[in-house]
């Protein structure tokens, strides 16, 4: 029999839907047992693909993910309510993150290109390699700064408690990473446009 993951009611009948994060966690931490999986439906993609974006693999990024959430689980009592919880949970899962790729490789695996694809699926594939080969090089505070404001959309302020540095550092690590990627994104759509193929924008 298939199951479907669809949100339970909160204890005393009321619609997660209609709750806050901030609620959510504090109903979790006062032991309502379905508040925190809530939260875990609510923001869990957003959460895999910063990990993802961050550490280039996806099993490490799987794994990083699942110790950002059983942390946030363990450490709810602890929250403050000084930012939202979104940032909060950015900040365990970056964290996870770091962790996670300092403790296997210096830097990220590229994802391999099977010669037998059809051709979106090798322009997809070659995208992708273009783009985490570009991240690689960067250093990992240009890194996160990159993958926060510009891939996440998170706000400078944002990207700034997440990363717990000032505003102007995030610009500054944003700005930086901009110039070290543009001269290697654009020499790969160059060589592209030299093959006859089209470019695509990540």
């Amino acid at each position: 029999m298939t199951t479907v993951d669809t949100p339970r009611g909160l204890a005393g009948g009321q619609d997660p839907a209609e709750t806050s994060d901030a609620d959510l966690l504090a109903r979790h931490v006062a032991g309502d047992p379905d508040a925190f999986g809530e939260i875990f439906r609510r923001h869990r993609d957003r959460m895999w693909a910063v990990a993802l974006r961050t550490v280039g693999d996806r099993e490490l990024a799987a794994d990083a993910v699942q110790e950002a959430f059983i942390a946030a689980f363990r450490r709810a009592d602890r929250f403050r309510g000084e930012s939202a919880v979104t940032t909060w949970l950015h900040r365990i899962t970056v964290n996870c993150a770091i962790d996670r790729l300092r403790r296997q490789r210096p830097t990220a695996p590229l994802p391999e290109v099977d010669p037998a694809d059809t051709h979106d699926r090798y322009a997809e594939a070659d995208t992708a390699l273009d783009v985490h080969a570009a991240l690689a090089t960067l250093p990992e505070a240009q890194r996160l700064a990159i993958v926060l404001v510009d891939m996440q959309g998170l706000s400078i302020a944002e990207a700034a408690a997440v990363l717990e540095v000032a505003e102007g550092t995030v610009k500054s690590r944003c700005s930086r990473g901009r110039a070290a990627l543009a001269p290697l994104l654009t020499s790969r759509a160059a060589a592209l446009q030299r093959t006859g193929r089209e470019p695509e924008t990540p």
